[in-house]
């Protein structure tokens, strides 16, 4: 009897509305191309965790149809479940409990770090997956160059809310991320101004500044973005004219989480398991700042959670179809070792973001007025509708 063709497909990273909209599209796409569809749970983690040539862990590998996968599309997370695992650089205690000392020995690339690579190889091998799927953002989506380049058939699709994929304008995530961001300042504009407070809205962006810079785009307030470090007096001096000019008595600024200012003391906050440096909580230290400078009365309100829960607005619902089916085009047509992408406003298809590369940044000169705290409204004509241009 014929083994049945295969394929894997995973989430990883934080999690955005849109996610399971992709997953059932690909399992009822699938099915047309007769191939078969294994979800990997939890992430990089799922193929840490089976163990080769064993029977399916259903902690770890989901068999995937239209009946489990029915209406998930209408609900937001993600039904195989993520994590954070970044299998070249695993810690000890992610380690799976079924590996024992000698093999954990030969992981070993350094003191209390293990590259997990080649039980990730192994089980994509005895597993039968003649492609990967993996659907994630600039961290996720590091190691999957790596495998392709060691003969694993890989296609990513790219998701975040903080937009900064290399190769495409748009991540599922993204439209959602705003819209959300939209409404909780909307709602939060009468408690600012019944008490006639500065508001400090800490949101999404530890490299990039997309996400505060579109949601201070919608709500005509200032933000602060990574790619600037911007100057404290000027941004007080800007909250204090919002705040006398308004007639509700009000200002607020928008923060990007990996935002910071100049001169702004350095830290030691490790490093996550991406081996991205951690930031400090930019939110309470703009806010205690400004308040010993001028004695106004602030709010700082951490939108970053509020933005990924629950389940995608329309523009999320009709990019992750859209994507996952153009991952299934790929995969008809052979092709592997590309991003599913958005570029010029158009659905296309780009390599898979080099790790060297790094995360997609703002560009300034286009997009942010570093003097005025706020986007650039002004020369759209001719932009996509995401306001700038990525070709590959």
């Amino acid at each position: 009897m014929a083994k049945p063709r295969r394929i894997g497909i995973l989430t990883g990273g934080g999690d955005v509305p849109g996610l399971n909209a992709v997953i059932k599209s690909v399992v009822y796409r699938s099915t047309e191309t007769e191939y078969e569809v294994l979800g990997i749970r939890r992430g990089w983690l799922g193929l840490m965790s089976q163990q080769p040539g064993g029977d399916l862990d259903p902690r770890y590998i989901l068999p995937l149809d239209r009946a489990n996968t029915r209406g998930i599309e209408r609900r937001g997370g993600t039904m195989l479940h993520t994590s954070r695992i970044h299998p070249p650089r695993v810690r000890k205690e992610h380690v799976p409990g079924h590996i024992g000392a000698e093999q954990l020995r030969r992981l070993e690339v350094e003191e209390g770090i293990y590259d997990f690579t080649p039980l990730v190889l192994d089980n994509i091998a005895s597993l039968g997956l003649e492609y990967l799927i993996v659907i994630g953002g600039d961290g996720t989506l590091i190691f999957p160059q790596m495998l392709d380049a060691k003969g694993v058939r890989v296609i990513g699709i790219p998701k975040t809310m903080d937009n900064d994929v290399q190769g495409t304008e748009y991540c599922i995530g993204f439209s959602t991320a705003i819209t959300r961001a939209k409404d909780l300042i909307t709602r939060q504009r009468t408690t600012l101004g019944s008490h006639e407070r500065i508001g400090i809205f800490r949101i999404f962006g530890r490299d990039s500044g997309f996400t505060a810079l579109y949601t201070a785009y919608v709500t005509a307030g200032r933000c602060v973005i990574p790619e600037v470090e911007f100057s404290l007096e000027r941004l007080i001096e800007l909250l204090l004219e919002d705040k006398r000019t308004n007639p509700s008595s009000y200002a607020f600024v928008i923060v990007s989480e990996g935002a910071g200012w100049q001169g702004q003391p350095s830290g030691d906050y490790g490093v996550d398991a991406y081996g991205h440096k951690r930031k400090p909580d930019v939110g309470q230290a703009l806010a205690e700042e400004i308040q010993q400078r001028t004695g106004e009365e602030l709010m700082v309100s951490d939108l970053t959670y509020d933005l990924r829960s629950g389940d995608p607005d329309a523009l999320d619902q009709i990019v992750s179809i859209t994507l996952a089916n153009v991952a299934v085009d790929l995969i008809r047509d052979g092709l592997h070792g590309r991003l599913t992408a958005v570029q010029d406003g158009k659905y296309t298809h780009a390599p898979l973001p080099d790790p060297k590369d790094g995360p997609r940044k703002v560009d300034v000169a286009k997009m942010y007025s570093a003097s005025r705290c706020r986007p650039q409204y002004a020369g759209r004509i001719g932009s996509p509708l995401l306001l700038t241009h990525v070709r590959s």
